[in-house]
């Protein structure tokens, strides 16, 4: 089975670390017992991936310098990617309280670093994904032709973060307000799992990852949407290394999907949304007032047969 995992951070003693150690997950690492994770050179780690038919990796750095005084780990990122930049793909944490900053920032990560998206963690910035200090930042995305990965379904323990910060229903106004921006919901958007799924139907350009919540309550609606509704719209992910990743991996194995859509989750949709599959492209519609293609989102009430094409 070939794969990508869209949320993977390597498991240096450099990384496990900063995780253990940071104002932020210092109290979640000790409810899970963090401390037993085995630290690996980034050699060993590669080759797990490989024996693994892990093909690449999306690393996603983090900034949330303003609201918890903690530095920005983008600087490991870009030094996995370069490292490996056929194993490892980067995209830049963003700090939306940096105004401008933020701006410039992204337009040197992917222009000069190579980066190919941007990740935000509203609940960690302590604002919703739809204030306004995001949408420069939207903005300039969409100029660039890179995806954006929100990160929702705050970890317990973390303080000040509130669930309301996460609620997809942000992100629907957000892919509302921006139809060209391909926005990625990290953690399938619990607890909020029936507005995340919806989300994902409604709007042509959002897509989530389900990880570390295959298994929790409700999770049983994941499964039945993607293989009734959005199993274009789901890509795998692991959170390595708060999940092991072969413990992850062996989950999807045994989730109840189609073979079609096990696929499609693995690896297919991730190649479309990292634009490495340009062979593939998903049908396409006009959105009204707009020159670009967009995909198909779901449409529930209409027959499959008058469908657009």
């Amino acid at each position: 089975m070939k794969i990508i995992d869209f949320r993977f951070r390597p498991n240096t003693a450099e990384v496990l670390d900063g995780i253990r150690n940071s104002s932020m997950f210092k109290a979640t690492c000790e409810a899970i017992h963090f401390e037993r994770r085995v630290p690996q050179t980034l050699p060993q780690i590669v080759a797990d991936l490989d024996r693994r038919g892990v093909e690449l990796s999306v690393i996603t750095g983090r900034d949330c310098e303003t609201t918890y005084g903690f530095p920005a780990n983008n600087g490991s990122v870009l030094s996995f990617v370069k490292a490996y930049p056929d194993k490892f793909v980067g995209f830049w944490g963003i700090d939306p309280h940096k105004g401008m900053n933020a701006v410039r920032e992204i337009v040197h990560a992917v222009e000069t670093d190579g980066m190919r998206g941007i990740a935000i963690d509203p609940y960690l910035a302590h604002i919703p994904p739809h204030e306004a200090r995001y949408y420069p930042l939207y903005a300039k995305c969409c100029e660039l032709g890179i995806p954006v990965f929100v990160t929702t379904a705050p970890p317990p323990q973390v303080p000040r973060a509130v669930m309301d910060y996460v609620d997809p229903r942000h992100v629907d106004i957000v892919a509302r307000d921006f139809p060209e921006l391909t926005i990625i919901m990290s953690h399938g958007g619990y607890p909020f799992v029936n507005e995340a799924v919806f989300a994902c139907m409604r709007n042509a350009n959002v897509y989530m990852d389900l990880s570390e919540y295959e298994l929790a309550p409700m999770a049983d609606v994941y499964v039945q949407a993607l293989n009734t509704a959005i199993g274009d719209k789901v890509v795998f992910a692991s959170a390595h290394p708060f999940v092991e990743q072969a413990e992850a991996i062996d989950i999807y194995r045994k989730l109840k999907l189609t073979e079609e859509v096990r696929r499609k989750v693995m690896y297919e949709n991730a190649r479309r949304i990292l634009g490495l599959a340009k062979d593939e492209a998903p049908k396409t519609r006009r959105v009204a007032g707009l020159s670009q293609e967009m995909p198909v989102p779901y449409l529930p009430f209409c027959p499959a047969g008058n469908r657009p094409r």
